[in-house]
């Protein structure tokens, strides 16, 4: 018995961050929306690396592309994490997390390391980690 609820524990790990991942790779207008609902415009602007929380709502919309694959890939990155961390928690301890300073990240907030990264991708994985982490304890 306690084998078998021991394979349910394992594969509900294994499908942690499936939905993120999967809303991630959506229309750019439907993550950016979600991400806004999830962080508010002034944080996914911080993120996006943009001044106005305008290009946000206009990014929501589908009014204005963004051209810059880079700013993609982190408002991407950040649903994800968002969505991983709001599985467990609620929406201000997600804007919390994202602006806290975090001892898995050498002690900056996963925000700031999104928004300045030189390689995204390195970034991404680590902040993913962090996040894994996190929601793994609560």
């Amino acid at each position: 018995m306690k084998t078998s609820s021991r394979r349910r524990i394992t594969a509900t790990s294994d499908r942690s961050g499936l939905a993120g991942y999967e809303k991630s790779v959506g229309p750019l207008d439907v993550v950016v929306k979600e991400l806004r609902d999830e962080l508010g415009a002034p944080l996914v602007a911080y993120i996006a690396g943009v001044k106005e929380t305008r290009a946000v709502h206009e990014w929501a919309e589908g009014v204005r592309e963004i051209r810059n694959s880079s700013r993609e890939q982190r408002l991407r990155i950040a649903l994800r994490v968002a969505v991983l961390i709001a599985e467990r928690d609620r929406p201000a301890t997600v804007q919390a997390w994202f602006q806290g300073l975090n001892p898995k990240l050498s002690d900056r907030s996963p925000a700031r390391l999104l928004r300045e990264a030189a390689d995204v991708e390195e970034a991404g994985r680590a902040i993913l980690d962090a996040a894994r982490a996190f929601s793994s304890v609560g």
